[in-house]
């Protein structure tokens, strides 16, 4: 009799092991698969915004943009692919994190958005900017017969170098930057070895200057990942962003215009009073070559963080639709605090 309870004791506890392994193996199945499960889910959430896609090489310290939760939405609204620009950046500029991305790495040519790096270079190499610089005939060679831009000023003139400066980021005028170049540098060759050591001070890997004043030459490229990094630097100097968010500025008298000139910024004229919701364009630089296409630098407020957004080779060119400005106007108004 003792014997047939303990076989029958026996028998209770391998059934019992039994059912406590099937249960264990039960549940390690369902959590393998639910970790599989958000791991698609995860995927398919990050997917549905090619922007947060961010290049391993980038060749600045920014952060990567922190990916959302299942829950939560999205930084961006708007998709990459739905903006005119084939090549563009969104940076926040509070904490230097990248919010959208569109072919940021890829070989563009900036147009006249290298005024922005010709502006930041002279302001740290000219030792008083109220001083006069003339402007000589040398300085307009070749300017009228490539179609640069000018901001109005005329051989022999005597310019504070100030205002050759706003002359060369508001009307973008090419005749602003010969001016500061040749004052600076002696030639144009020695300001663009300036602009190129600045360039890979700052980090700037896939970025050549050959002029000033963004002419089109085939050496003459960069990446709209390079523009944001000089951007973000060239707005922590106060002369540069009082001047880079200025919509108009009015020069000192000279001996050629007695009552001065009065520039205003292409940006500000071409958005023609638009703005976006909860925020304000606070300034940028415009840029077009046939080669370029349509770009745009730009500074923004959006509730209580700025952003700088940098976007280039949009179709179009002065008389079209300015897809430039469409685009800064959509992706502005897509974001979510």
């Amino acid at each position: 009799m003792v014997r047939k309870v303990k076989k029958k004791k026996s028998g209770i506890r391998m059934f019992v092991t039994f059912l406590l392994m099937v249960v264990i193996a039960a549940l390690v199945y369902i959590t393998l698969g639910n970790h599989h499960i958000f791991e698609r889910e995860y995927d398919d959430k990050t997917s549905l915004n090619s922007s947060l896609k961010i290049t391993p090489d980038s060749s600045d310290d920014r952060k990567t943009p922190v990916l959302p939760s299942i829950e939560s939405d999205l930084p961006v609204s708007i998709s990459s692919d739905k903006l005119n620009s084939p090549n563009a950046i969104l940076i926040r500029l509070t904490d230097d994190t990248v919010m959208m991305l569109k072919n940021s790495e890829e070989k563009i040519y900036p147009a006249s958005l290298t005024k922005m790096m010709t502006a930041i270079v002279a302001i740290e190499n000219l030792p008083d900017l109220k001083e006069e610089i003339r402007l000589t005939h040398s300085t307009f060679q070749g300017l009228y017969e490539a179609n640069a831009s000018m901001a109005g000023f005329q051989p022999g003139e005597r310019v504070v170098a100030m205002d050759l400066l706003y002359g060369a980021l508001l009307p973008s005028g090419a005749e602003c930057c010969n001016g500061l170049v040749d004052q600076i540098a002696g030639s144009e060759q020695n300001f663009a070895k300036m602009m190129n050591q600045k360039a890979a001070d700052l980090g700037m890997k896939n970025t050549h200057f050959e002029n000033a004043t963004g002419l089109q030459n085939e050496n003459h490229y960069t990446t709209v990942n390079d523009l944001s990094i000089l951007l973000s630097y060239a707005l922590r100097n106060d002369t540069f962003r009082e001047i880079f968010t200025s919509s108009r500025h009015s020069t000192q008298p000279t001996n050629k215009h007695p009552g001065g000139i009065t520039f205003y910024n292409t940006m500000f004229e071409e958005l023609n009073n638009q703005n976006i919701i909860g925020g304000e364009i606070l300034g940028g630089k415009t840029g077009y070559t046939d080669e370029a296409g349509l770009c745009l630098a730009s500074l923004a407020k959006v509730g209580k963080q700025e952003y700088i957004l940098i976007s280039a080779g949009a179709k179009g060119d002065h008389q079209s639709e300015q897809y430039n400005i469409t685009d800064a106007l959509a992706v502005y108004n897509s974001i979510r605090e």
